[in-house]
């Protein structure tokens, strides 16, 4: 049978320490020691601190709350930051590196210091400014368009009327054509406001107007615009034309009274030719649309560093099939040089049959590097000084009796006159004339045929004739216009 003792308390002879046993448990006064101690510690409170030592337990902390900040020591883990709140603006990340693998996208401007802004508009910087390894890939100085007279500033030749095939309005621009029933025809037009080249600074363009093609889409008709660049300014641009990982960016404003695509192409002239074919995509009627195309090297380019043909854009408001292929043409892509489809896909018909479309075209860039920056726009002299590499047109400017030239008679009859052009022309010209023109001599004026070059260069020559006058050899002589406020002459050194 078990036996029972009832205390309420025990104490111990020194009265230090006490056991009071209550109806609820027993109350412990003073140290308990003991060897071990079992079971759950989860009502024990108020514990010292500083009685606490030891290692920890690796136990949840999901329920810790207020710890010290200085008390949070060591790495913390690569865990969510998602539901971190309250960090003060003035507590943002604000030394030592931003690592970030990828692409960083910001809601938001950002602000590097008081001085750097960096928006969707581009960055904006004060004070000193922005110091750059390159633009565009490229160096940093120089011109960047290889493309001469690419706002349609400059037309030597007159700003309307043209329908020969050739050059004939725009310089550097050439309108090749063949077939058609009635030949299209070339004009310098205006840039109307409030539209999207407009904005961008250009006020002239390119336009041609189709003729009325009665007999329809001939297999050997077409008609196109052409820019043909000079080899060593290709050369020496900066492209790294033979590696597939460099670039040059070809841009410009297309506009057509007509909705269509339309082919153009980028054609080599030096070693084996090839050619990069491209299309518009498909063009509103009467919308100006800003065209972008990058073109990558080949390991099979060949540019000479010379001044004859380095390279043709092409831009084809029609070809016939003749002249094109869809079968064996790729877009966007490098191909051997086919005479028997040298304009690339076939071509759509609408433009060409209807009676008096049109195409304009400006702002034409070409540039060494994988993006389209803004056009790089020049002053009318410099764009001019450009084109008379080429052509250089000498007119009698609304004068009846314009002077062209001084000489002297080396005969009775026979005139010469030294001329000397304004700059280095790029090849020994040839020479053309428009209208009368006449020889002036002891104050009187005589008729003169046909004019001739002799000692030729790329910087002048001795113009000869004869006059329809007698005079005594050694006579001063002018070359002049007849009565003739149209006259003039040009020298073609065109490629």
């Amino acid at each position: 049978m078990a036996s029972e003792i009832r205390v309420n308390k025990i104490e111990n002879r020194s009265g230090l320490g006490t056991v009071t046993f209550a109806d609820t448990g027993v109350d412990l006064a003073g140290i308990v020691t003991a060897t071990t101690f079992s079971g759950s510690g989860a009502s024990l409170t108020n514990i010292p601190a500083a009685n606490v030592t030891g290692t920890l337990p690796a136990i949840s902390g999901a329920n810790l709350t207020n710890l010290p900040a200085a008390n949070l020591t060591g790495a913390l883990p690569a865990i969510s930051g998602a539901n971190l709140t309250g960090i003060a603006a003035t507590d943002n990340v604000r030394t030592g590196i931003l690592d970030v693998a990828g692409i960083a996208t910001f809601r938001n401007d950002v602000n590097v210091g008081a001085a750097v802004t960096i928006s969707e508009s581009g960055i904006e910087a004060s004070g000193i400014g922005i110091t750059v390894a390159n633009i565009n890939g490229g160096q940093i100085g120089g011109r960047r368009n290889i493309i001469i007279n690419g706002a349609m500033l400059v037309a030597q030749r007159g700003a309307s009327g043209g329908t020969t095939s050739g050059y004939s309005c725009i310089d550097r621009f050439a309108v090749d054509h063949s077939g058609t029933d009635e030949a299209p025809t070339q004009s310098q037009v205006d840039v109307s406001s409030g539209t999207g080249p407009y904005a961008e600074g250009f006020r002239k363009a390119f336009k041609i107007t189709n003729g009325n093609q009665t007999s329809g889409t001939g297999n050997t008709d077409y008609i196109g615009f052409r820019q043909t660049i000079e080899a060593q300014d290709l050369a020496n641009s900066g492209w790294n034309y033979t590696s597939s990982s460099s670039y040059v960016t070809l841009s410009f404003w297309i506009k057509s009274s007509v909705a269509q695509s339309f082919e153009f192409n980028f054609r080599t002239e030096d070693g084996t030719n090839y050619q990069y074919l491209m299309s518009t995509g498909s063009l509103s009627a009467d919308t100006w649309t800003k065209v972008v195309k990058t073109i990558p090297g080949n390991s099979n380019l060949t540019f000479n560093n010379d001044t004859g043909v380095g390279a043709n854009i092409y831009l084809l408001p029609f070809a016939g099939t003749s002249y094109t292929n869809s079968v064996d043409s790729t877009h966007d892509a490098w191909q051997v040089y086919n005479s028997g489809y040298l304009f690339g896909k076939d071509a759509t018909t609408t433009w060409y049959t209807t009676n008096d479309a049109t195409l304009e075209i400006t702002g034409v860039q070409l540039e060494v590097g994988s993006q389209a920056t803004p056009f790089e726009h020049r002053s009318f002299g410099e764009e001019f000084d450009l084109c008379q590499r080429y052509y250089m047109r000498y007119s009698a400017e609304g004068v009846q009796y314009h002077r062209f030239a001084q000489g002297q008679m080396v005969s009775a009859n026979g005139m010469q006159c030294t001329f000397h052009w304004n700059k280095k022309m790029r090849t020994t010209p040839t020479l053309g004339q428009n209208g009368s023109f006449g020889t002036y001599v002891t104050n009187a004026v005589a008729s003169v045929g046909t004019l001739l070059m002799l000692d030729i260069s790329s910087r002048g020559a001795i113009i000869t004739g004869t006059s329809s006058g007698s005079y005594s050899a050694g006579l001063c002589v002018d070359l002049i216009g007849n009565n003739d406020t149209d006259a003039y002459l040009e020298f073609i050194a065109e490629l």
